[in-house]
């Protein structure tokens, strides 16, 4: 089949949209200047030229009253759309996005885009459907399907590979939300039921920022922003989605905007820090809000949480670490997020529209990370407190490159350094787990109070992770790179990681750096974590016993009685050489 027969695959979004295309074997999204998504705003400059996308958006700043954005929630409406000095149809500015779309396409193809799938939220109504296509057709293009967008995302997926599968599909995007029940078997994909609304998404979460910055700005200045100022308050809204994307990955992010306005002849500036913790607190009722619609699509659907294969991550908003979090305590089932959900929809059309085209297509391929890694804290594991808790910052089957960075905080008062230990694996506790490098990041500023430490971890598509730890207050930083981190370990590295793991039992220190003490380092090594070490030594070693011979486990017994008795008096002497000898003994057992 020539080039020329393509189909292209649609997603057109609130927010943002997007375009797929099969081509050397796979469905690819198009790019346009290394660009993958299209904003979804139209603009009209003061010359009368047409703005689409970036340009449009970014017009938005400056002139708010000749820019269009979120028109899909207009869609279906008999109504005009004031644009400059012009009145448009909702579909007809929608045709706009879909005419740009096309193009990319046809560059990328070398040919004209004539056929496409476009993809719709499945609770839209008949006229919102129709309008669609509609607008398809004034940009040109003979509109084969109109397809729902959880269907869209669960074909991306390739959930219908194996066996009757039952999905819930999450779909938040930036100006609709909506979930979706779907029943997939082979070929065969039945939504049996949907609920949401169309006005909830990512563009309500920047409103709350906006308001909690220029509550702000009110209170610095004492000028409001809101309404006489819509230069400026384009501007905010532009830093409130900045803030927002950002703190997906980060936990802080300092929103600046110099020169807001000027009033009485002086710049105001606005400058605030924002938190994670404070950003989830602001849209916390609106996440909480989606749950009523889980449970109701279920309950439409006939349908339990155990009756439910795989949860679908879709929607750009879903990057927000809270959206994640509060669906699996829900639904009891990590979500899946390994595509990227600004793309999902788009792929998914894509594969559709590439079987409709003759090639066959069962999923999109995506480059994932293999395993988790993060880092030791001192946390609850087993419901108790230790210092050998499994923080996991990159998640296992999250698309590539990846970059997230989590809080964390010294222990001690003055502490003057912090020992950073990276681990793989997907158990709590890091004795479990594989380590696979460590560096201490040291000359911190003494302060009385626990100070805060960033530690950002990178993981690119060539398995190349970089970790970095940063203390806030004086951005001092120290990183280190590890080769090859999702290659799996031969027989001799897992002997060698084997090895270190026990040392730790062994000799398991306060992780949180050197204090101000008259401790010697033998003294450290016996106090440290109110003897944490040798329980979480003997709890391994009593794991271990079914796997012994009987005079392993026989010397073991011994070396736990030991243990237990040294504890009870307090004989410290005699608990070190009992921990000592049961350490050799778990190295030589895992490591035949």
């Amino acid at each position: 089949m020539a080039d020329s027969d393509y189909i292209v695959g649609i997603d057109l979004g609130t927010t943002n949209s997007e375009i797929a295309v099969y081509k050397n074997g796979e469905v690819r999204i198009i790019k346009k200047n290394d660009r993958d998504i299209l904003p979804s705003f139209v603009g009209i400059t003061p010359e009368g030229a047409l703005l689409v996308g970036e340009e449009a958006r970014n017009q938005m700043l400056l002139y708010p009253e000749r820019t269009v954005r979120s028109i899909k929630r207009k869609m279906g409406e008999d109504l005009l759309v004031p644009l400059g000095d012009k009145q448009f149809k909702p579909q007809e500015i929608s045709a706009f996005i879909l005419r740009e779309l096309a193009q990319w396409a046809a560059n990328f193809m070398g040919s004209p885009a004539r056929r496409a799938v476009i993809t719709v939220p499945a609770y839209f109504s008949d006229a919102q459907r129709q309008a669609t296509r509609e607008a398809g057709a004034l940009a040109g293009l003979d509109v084969l399907r109109i397809i729902n967008e959880p269907t869209a995302a669960s074909l991306a997926y390739g959930i219908q590979e194996v066996g009757q599968k039952t999905v819930l599909v999450y779909d938040l995007g930036g100006g609709t939300f909506d979930v979706s029940i779907i029943a997939m078997e082979s070929e065969v994909t039945e939504v049996l039921a949907s609920h949401g609304n169309n006005h909830l998404g990512g563009d309500d979460f920047d409103a709350l920022i906006a308001e909690r910055l220029a509550q702000h700005f009110e209170q610095e200045h004492d000028i409001n922003l809101r309404h006489d100022y819509p230069v400026a308050w384009s501007r905010i809204w532009r830093a409130a989605e900045e803030a927002k994307i950002k703190l997906s990955e980060a936990p802080f992010v300092t929103v600046r905007e110099e020169t807001l306005v000027i009033s009485n002849g002086i710049p105001r500036h606005l400058e605030l820090e924002l938190s994670r913790q404070d950003y989830e607190a602001l849209i916390l009722p609106l996440v909480e809000s989606t749950l009523d619609s889980v449970t109701k699509a279920l309950q439409d659907a006939g349908k339990t949480t155990s009756d439910i294969n795989a949860v679908l991550l879709v929607g750009g908003a879903t990057r927000t670490p809270l959206v994640a979090r509060i669906l699996e305590e829900r639904i009891g089932m990590e979500p899946r997020q390994d595509i990227h959900p600004d793309l999902c929809v788009a792929l998914g059309a894509g594969v559709l529209a590439s079987r409709l085209a003759g090639h066959d297509v069962d999923r999109v391929l995506v480059d994932v990370t293999p395993y988790t890694f993060g880092v030791r804290c001192i946390g609850e594991v087993d419901g108790r407190t230790c210092d050998h808790r499994f923080a996991k910052i990159l998640r296992r089957n999250a698309p590539l490159p990846i970059t997230r960075t989590e809080l964390f905080y010294t222990t001690c008062p003055y502490q003057k350094a912090v020992d950073v230990e990276i681990f793989q694996g997907e158990d709590e506790d890091i004795y479990n787990n594989i380590p696979v490098g460590k560096f201490i990041i040291e000359d911190l500023k003494p302060v009385p109070e626990p100070s805060e430490i960033l530690c950002r971890m990178a993981l690119d598509i060539n398995g190349i992770l970089t970790v970095t730890a940063i203390e806030k207050c004086t951005q001092k930083s120290k990183h280190i790179t590890i080769e090859n981190a999702m290659r799996p370990m031969d027989e001799g590295e897992l002997v060698e990681a084997r090895k270190r793991i026990a040392e730790l039992y062994a000799s398991d220190v306060v992780h949180a750096g050197d204090t101000e003490s008259d401790d010697t380092e033998e003294e450290k090594e016996i106090t440290a974590g109110e003897h944490g070490d040798a329980v979480a030594l003997m709890k391994h070693s009593e794991a271990l016993m079914d796997t012994m011979h009987d005079e392993d486990k026989e010397e073991a017994i011994e070396l736990l009685e030991q243990i237990k008795d040294a504890l009870e008096g307090d004989d410290e002497e005699a608990l070190r050489e009992a921990l000592d000898e049961l350490k050799e003994l778990i190295f030589y057992i895992e490591g035949k």
